[in-house]
């Protein structure tokens, strides 16, 4: 069982997103989903720095180094896309106009507790950039991530480890691993990659799961059946 790659999870985010939704891509991870769009989703994406529709990635040796995301990586415009400064896009994002906001996590918590924040342990400055402005601004919050650490710690956890970044905000998350959503009943797994039993996903969880309803499968290529 091969957990999914970066590229699988992002178009399996990108494939539940709302139809004709406003939706923020958070720094990273989530930047992938971009290039994963489903043709006539009329979905919206807006990027921190002042962006709204956002295409996918130029081709390489297409990039326009003055069009960029809040992550600094060369992007494209979609048809009728805009430009503004970034008092009226935190007003965006502050205010609930945004639907979705799909940002990565060290940790999520089992209540949808959200750490996201650099502390500056890794080397990089620390900071913690607009996410918490999106935390308590957008109607939803979906965060995507690698379901364990690179030693094979659970990043779902009982109790964040690390400084919050917002208090029970996660209202569905996607991992490498399944896609769980976060219930006043506790954490309800949605889907499970295929070849992976309710068993095995609890081995690497170190918050509780519970299964409400049928479990969609997840196929490597980030499709749900």
């Amino acid at each position: 069982m091969t957990p999914l790659s970066r590229d699988a999870l992002a178009r399996m985010v990108a494939l539940h997103l709302p139809e004709e939704g406003f939706v923020n891509l958070g720094i990273g991870a989530p930047t992938h989903v971009a290039d994963y769009l489903p043709a006539g989703s009329g979905v919206i994406l807006h990027s921190e720095n002042g962006i709204l529709n956002v295409g996918p990635k130029p081709a390489a040796g297409e990039e326009d180094w003055d069009l960029i995301n809040a992550g600094k990586m060369p992007i494209s415009l979609r048809t009728g896309g805009s430009y503004f400064d970034s008092s009226l896009s935190f007003a965006m994002m502050r205010g609930g106009h945004l639907d979705v906001a799909v940002l990565g996590a060290f940790q999520v918590s089992k209540d949808g507790d959200l750490a996201n924040w650099t502390t500056g342990d890794n080397g990089s400055p620390p900071g913690i950039g607009g996410a918490i402005d999106l935390a308590v601004g957008a109607k939803s919050i979906w965060v995507m991530m690698d379901h364990t650490t690179k030693d094979g710690r659970s990043r779902i956890v009982e109790r964040c480890g690390y400084p919050l970044t917002a208090r029970r905000v996660v209202t569905r998350i996607f991992t490498s691993l399944a896609i769980i959503d976060v219930t006043e009943g506790g954490l309800a797994v949605w889907a499970l990659l295929d070849g992976l039993t309710i068993q095995a996903l609890r081995d690497r969880t170190e918050a509780p799961l519970h299964v409400a309803g049928e479990v969609r499968t997840i196929k490597q290529d980030g499709s749900v059946a």
